[in-house]
């Protein structure tokens, strides 16, 4: 039976969301410093949408990064709190939500087959950068002043474009096969 769009959360969907908040944060631990650190968390995101939908993916996200607002040391080297996420990397971190919103939309527009999960991660993957990149710039500038946008990429972006599309390839594998051996509905 179909769930419809308007129907509350069940207790194992808030189960899922709370499980995928813990595999993010775990993820992000798993880390090698650097300006932006190299982390598990973009392949803890993916596969959150992939593996529970949009909403219940975004949710996940949500509760995250509110985990690692009020100062639960969720985020990459055990790090919490407002002044990590508004420093130069705290736009990525971010983009994690808006990446999910942008996957979400998609799914409710085209699905969630294959080929539109990965369109989708894609697509989430440049609003990450694109966001996480703006807000670097924006952060370095007001502390240490100017920074070049091919700077900013060559520091921020370039590095882990073939990672993140290996970790985006590798939430798809899991998802499409845990998503259906979890049975969990797409909502």
């Amino acid at each position: 039976m179909r769930k419809k769009n308007n129907q509350k959360l069940t207790v194992m969907d808030m189960t899922h969301i709370a499980l995928f908040s813990v595999i993010i944060a775990v993820c992000s631990w798993i880390s090698i410093p650097s300006a932006v650190p190299f982390t598990m968390q973009t392949f803890a995101v993916f596969a959150a949408i992939g593996i529970l939908g949009g909403k219940r993916g975004t949710l996940s996200i949500l509760v995250y990064l509110l985990l690692g607002a009020i100062g639960v040391p969720v985020f990459a080297g055990f790090s919490s709190g407002l002044a990590y996420l508004f420093g130069t990397t705290g736009g990525y971190i971010l983009g994690f939500f808006f990446s999910a919103l942008i996957m979400w939309l998609i799914e409710k527009k085209f699905g969630n087959k294959t080929p539109v999960l990965l369109i989708s991660m894609l697509i989430g993957l440049i609003a990450c950068y694109a966001l996480g990149t703006a807000w670097f710039i924006f952060i370095y500038t007001r502390k240490n002043g100017t920074i070049t946008l091919f700077s900013t990429l060559t520091m921020c972006v370039f590095p882990f474009i073939i990672p993140d599309c290996i970790k985006i390839f590798l939430a798809l594998l899991i998802s499409k096969k845990l998503s259906p051996a979890l049975k969990i509905s797409k909502i």
